[in-house]
């Protein structure tokens, strides 16, 4: 027996015993002589299942067991597998022939008595369970099964029946009753055409001519293809070009006979060359209602089953079982473990079609390092790197001899491999394929048992992708409605790019970077970094800013981020950047690099989004994989629709924030610098102006020297909100200062000021305002001169908690071209208190109810023995939790005390 160096540690061929009657042997076979032995020991690699399988190939193969190769290959694969790789320890397999058949047993050192599929026993396996699937395989095709237990392993062992039939006979049938034989014309006719190398017809027999109406001179030297009257066997992904270029085929398709009818037919076609070497295609055909005349019998079942019981279950959907509609991976999964173990395979792989079948999408691979190849993208057309052969079989004898051929497979050390197309009503829907390690392990044989396959398996793959995306599709809409939601929410810079990163990581990535670009021409800066791991953020910051940014050419749209391959230090960053993805913090030391190779950025594939706004690139953004993985398309095409709605979110937050600086800056030059020091009086002054953004609304204050000895004082309320309002009350503040140091008196500086402001025309607004001016006295107190012009009217509080109104309400400002207004004077004494505020105070509201000035007046009577600040601070608290909501309109709290 040979056997490949390095792959199993012993192989041992016994000879033949003859068991004693009534051992347990004797029980277990029904029989009592076992004629040939094989054992073979495994170690713990997964490398060793394929081992596995050659072993008892080769093993049945030499016993003359043919039609048993197949299914003890399969449970083979799946026993070992669950030894040396989920049990973890070495495996023997024994191989024990008897004139009946063969009984194969696998040996693990793993005595768990508990069944990983304890459904089995009861008879209702459940498909969709990834445990256990060895045993099911058993159930569905071998004669009987058992598991051994011992104190030190566990034997799992089944035997294969071989089919006895009489000498000559290939294959048999049960005898069954009239009314259940097929059914045929009267006489049946089986048309025998010939095709040659360039498929066109060199032989028509007297049957074809019947069948068909076609004398032998009219089709002789035509295509066949030429009476094709649908161009692929109905269900299937084959066509005639294609099925008369196999070693064998058999189907179904229809041709037109001499008067235009379509006439469907059952075919079987068989590839043979003449004695010159010339190769030729014989197609068997007859009608299809007659196809028992043709068709192939189907396997015959495992022992003790009934071969019309149409419940038995199918090996292949035993393998692959019924995953849910929506569980495509796991299906693909299954599909390309069943292909290998079918062909005996060292890898196999399936790839998905675009919907415009240009591309294929690696989806589900088995012997390769799938985490690195998953997803990954080819073209289907032809040329070099490319899979010219999607759209029909290929077999690759060696692709040392073609290097490039499949891209898939370059470096992985296979050298045979057979790729089939999946198609689903002749439409190309992705591609199935098997790989060797050994030169020339493939042939037209196994492509066509490939293809038979991959066409029973295509339209579930289809409609379970059909699905996925489906699903795909509804997961995104609601995820860009809801991020939609949030970017919109917000008008702050930080905050969107927060949003950014937050809703990009892990939903679409691992990790990102967001790069912005303040002015148009200026380099891209690194402005947010995140990672689904909040441990190595900073580290990638670091590395990132050693980096030279993606180039923000709008013209390059969403590309993978690459770099120059001599660019300096860039190993040291590629090899720190993988350690990073791997959960390590190396230290880099040196000169900032050039460039970062984006396959290893992180790890994995690196691509690079433009932001864009108003035909501007403002921006980018950088998605990153952990070591070895590939982004999805439709991934892509999502994170693609994200980055247009951050842009454009992010582009209204630069705005708005320039927006409001200006706006800001120049408030701010509305408000008086500072307060001046006033010997004998503490003043103080809150201000809340209504509004987001604003620092300035209608509400305005004033505290200012006239002239030695004596201060102005003034506090009102503009007419509106916002910008407009703090327009009128720049003019109001400033004219105030300049009429009182022209010594004028309050009245007559009000009624100036009244005619000002009409002067504006419609543009003016009313003024309700009140203007004092504020004289200390040595003796201590202070002199009040006070025109109160439509505003709330200021209080007086004396230390005994009195409150009373310092003056009285005179026409307001901005209506009346002639106002007669007149000054009033009140004295302060000390431990007295005056408080003078806007409207915003007095008519905060909850509901029906409103502060008013009693409501004020109440406050300010709790306020005795307080400084200024602490009346102010009480006076605001009072009015913010008057109400729940956050105050509607500007606020102004100007405060004079005289200490005591």
């Amino acid at each position: 027996m040979r056997c490949p160096p390095g792959r199993s540690t012993s192989v041992t061929w016994l000879p033949a015993v003859h068991g004693p009657p009534g051992s347990d042997e004797t029980n277990f076979w029904g029989s009592d002589v076992i004629t040939a032995r094989a054992a073979a020991t495994f170690e713990p690699v997964g490398r060793s299942v394929a081992t596995a399988r050659g072993f008892v190939r080769d093993t049945l193969q030499g016993w003359g067991l043919t039609d048993l190769i197949e299914d003890a290959v399969v449970l083979t694969s799946e026993l070992v597998t669950n030894a040396v790789v989920h049990a973890g320890t070495a495996a023997d397999v024994r191989c024990l022939r008897d004139p009946d058949g063969v009984r194969i047993e696998v040996v693990d050192r793993h005595p768990e008595r508990e069944l990983p599929l304890a459904e089995v026993s009861r008879g209702r396996p459940d498909l969709n369970s990834e445990g256990g699937r060895g045993l099911l395989l058993c159930a569905a095709l071998a004669s009987r099964w058992g598991v051994d237990y011992t104190a030190t392993d566990k034997c799992v062992w089944f035997r294969l029946d071989q089919q006895t039939l009489p000498v000559g006979t290939r294959s048999a049938g049960p005898v069954l009753p009239d009314a259940s034989l097929p059914v045929s014309e009267t006489r049946v006719r089986v048309a025998v055409v010939q095709v040659d190398r360039a498929d066109s017809i060199t032989a028509w027999n007297d049957d074809a001519a019947a069948l068909f109406g076609y004398a032998p001179e009219q089709v002789v030297g035509k295509p066949l293809a030429d009476l094709a009257a649908w161009p692929q066997t109905p269900g299937t992904g084959t066509g005639i070009a294609e099925a008369l270029a196999l070693s064998r085929w058999e189907g179904s398709y229809g041709l037109r006979d001499s008067a235009g009818r379509t006439v469907p037919v059952y075919a079987c076609h068989l590839r043979v060359r003449d004695a010159h070497g010339e190769p030729s295609t014989v197609c068997l055909i007859v009608r299809d209602q007659e196809r028992a005349i043709l068709q192939s019998p189907s396997r015959a079942p495992a022992h003790g089953t009934d071969p019309l019981d149409r419940s038995a279950g199918d090996p292949l959907d035993a393998l692959i079982g019924s995953p849910p509609p929506d569980d495509l991976d796991g299906l693909l999964q299954r599909t390309v473990e069943r292909a290998r173990d079918m062909l005996d395979g060292d890898a196999a792989f399936l790839l998905l079609a675009t919907d415009d079948e240009t591309e294929l999408e690696v989806r589900a691979t088995t012997g390769l390092p799938s985490a690195r190849q998953r997803f990954a993208r080819v073209p289907v057309e032809t040329g070099s790197g490319r899979y010219g052969s999607a759209r029909m079989p290929s077999v690759h004898e060696d692709l040392a001899t073609a290097p490039g051929a499949v891209p898939l497979l370059s470096g992985t050390g296979m050298h045979a491999v057979v790729i089939v197309p999946l198609k689903v009503e002749g439409r190309l829907t992705g591609s199935l394929g098997v790989a060797s390690e050994t030169p020339g392990r493939y042939s037209n044989e196994e492509a066509l048992r490939l293809q038979f396959a991959a066409d029973r398996i295509a339209l579930a793959v289809e409609s379970a992708r059909l699905t996925e995306l489906e699903r795909l599709r509804r997961g995104s809409l609601a995820f860009l409605v809801e991020a939609s939601e949030l970017l919109a929410g917000t008008l702050d810079r930080n905050q969107t790019l927060a949003l950014m990163a937050q809703m990009t990581v892990p939903t679409l990535a691992t990790w990102c970077a967001v790069y912005t670009i303040p002015d148009a021409g200026s380099e891209p800066v690194l402005s947010y970094v995140l990672h689904e791991d909040e441990e190595r953020i900073d580290g990638i910051k670091a590395l990132l800013d050693r980096v030279d940014p993606p180039d923000p050419d709008i013209t390059l749209g969403v590309r993978a981020w690459t770099a120059p391959a001599d660019a300096a230090h860039n190993t040291a960053l590629r090899t720190s950047l993988r350690s990073l993805a791997l959960g390590e913090l190396p230290s880099i030391g040196g000169a900032a690099g050039t460039g970062l190779g984006t396959a290893s950025a992180v790890g994995g594939e690196t691509v690079v989004l433009p932001l864009i706004a108003r035909n501007r690139v403002i921006g980018l953004l950088a998605l990153g994989k952990p070591t070895d993985e590939r982004f999805r398309q439709d991934i892509l095409e999502l994170a693609e629709d994200l980055s247009r709605r951050a842009a454009l979110a992010l582009d209204n937050a630069r705005l708005y924030s320039e927006r409001t600086a200006i706006s800001q800056s120049l408030q701010r030059s509305l408000l008086p610098p500072e307060l001046p020091h006033i010997d004998g009086v503490d003043v103080e002054v809150i201000y809340r102006a209504a509004g987001e953004g604003n620092e300035v609304g209608g509400d305005f204050y004033d505290v200012f020297p006239i002239r030695e000895g004596a201060y102005g004082f003034a506090i009102g309320d503009v007419c509106g909100t916002g910008p407009l309002a703090a327009a009128v009350t720049g003019l109001a503040r400033h004219a105030l200062r300049l009429l009182a140091r022209e010594g004028l008196d309050g009245a007559a500086v009000l009624e100036r000021l009244n005619a000002a402001i009409l002067e504006e025309g419609p543009r003016a607004r009313f003024i309700t305002l009140l203007y004092g001016e504020l004289w200390p006295q040595p003796e201590g107190g202070a002199l009040l001169k006070m025109v109160c012009a439509g505003h709330p009217l200021p209080l007086r509080l004396t230390p005994d908690g009195t409150v009373t109104p310092a003056a009285s309400p005179q026409p307001l400002l901005g209506v009346m071209d002639d106002l007669e207004l007149y000054e009033q004077t009140a004295t302060l004494n000390p431990g007295d208190v005056l408080l003078c505020v806007t409207d915003g105070v007095t008519e905060r509201r909850e509901g029906t109810r409103m502060l008013g000035d009693d409501g004020l007046a109440d406050v300010l009577s709790s306020c005795t023995g307080l400084t200024a600040g602490a009346v102010a601070a009480r006076v605001l608290r009072a009015v913010e939790r008057f109400a729940s909501d956050a105050p509607s309109d500007d606020m102004a709290i100007l405060t004079l005390r005289i200490p005591q």
